[in-house]
């Protein structure tokens, strides 16, 4: 008896039955690879975004305003420029620009306030009061002291190294990037930007946008933040609260 079962015959599968399956494998894990590949690209990719038509017609509203703000601007004699002392503004951008204009977005990205509560230092002349004339209803920039611009660069100064963010702390690294423009420490670059040197723009560049913070108590209640800061324009030496409260 137990000879004859270990006489049993195993039944052998056809070559080309396992060359089927073979290929029927492949095909499902091709297939499984696929799919997780294109999960992972919806992940990483933005969201689909349903946009209602009161946000179409509410950004064509602000479009046509900021055209026409701008057209009676040019037919306006020119603002007239703040006193010799005054060379130095900052401005902080407090409003969103979803659907503005082109010539408002051209000139935020020519300030590179291209983030809300992003802040940079502008020297004062025709063109540049010209452009706060433009972003005058997003923008509130003023005269700031030195008190401002010293805890500014201190506490949020940064530069770009390739494509890294770099917080200026050592002054051996700011020697090695500006000490063509006689500027070797903070106190110096301090010095160039309050005092809109020659080296001004050259330091100014050197500088990336500040990169202002909001509370997050404050950040749920925007209306609340909106009435503290203010309304946006010019505002002179209170650019200095404003700093304060988002530095």
């Amino acid at each position: 008896m137990a000879e004859a079962e270990s006489k049993k015959v195993i039944k052998l599968v056809p070559e080309y039955l396992l060359k089927k399956r073979k290929a029927y494998q492949a095909i499902k894990a091709t297939q499984a690879k696929l799919a997780l590949l294109d999960k992972r690209k919806i992940s990483k990719g933005k969201p689909l975004k349903f946009k209602r038509l009161e946000d179409f017609l509410k950004d064509s509203h602000k479009h046509h305003r900021d055209e026409s703000r701008i057209k009676r601007a040019d037919h306006r004699p020119p603002a007239p420029l703040p006193p010799a002392k005054n060379r130095l503004a900052f401005a902080v951008r407090i409003r969103e620009i979803k659907g503005v204009s082109p010539k408002v977005t051209k000139v935020v990205q020519m300030l590179r306030l291209r983030k809300i509560f992003s802040g940079s230092f502008v020297k004062i002349n025709k063109t540049s009061v010209a452009m706060m004339k433009i972003l005058e209803p997003y923008v509130a920039w003023g005269f700031p002291n030195l008190k401002s611009v010293r805890e500014l660069i201190l506490k949020r100064g940064q530069t770009r190294i390739g494509r890294r963010r770099v917080p200026l702390t050592d002054n051996t690294f700011i020697e090695q990037h500006m000490g063509k423009q006689g500027i070797i420490c903070l106190e110096d670059l301090i010095h160039e930007i309050y005092s809109v040197g020659k080296g001004f723009r050259a330091a100014n560049n050197f500088l990336l946008p500040f990169k202002l913070s909001v509370a997050r108590h404050a950040a749920r209640d925007k209306a609340g933040l909106l009435k503290d800061l203010g309304n946006p324009g010019f505002r002179g030496a209170d650019i200095n609260s404003i700093i304060r409260q988002l530095n």
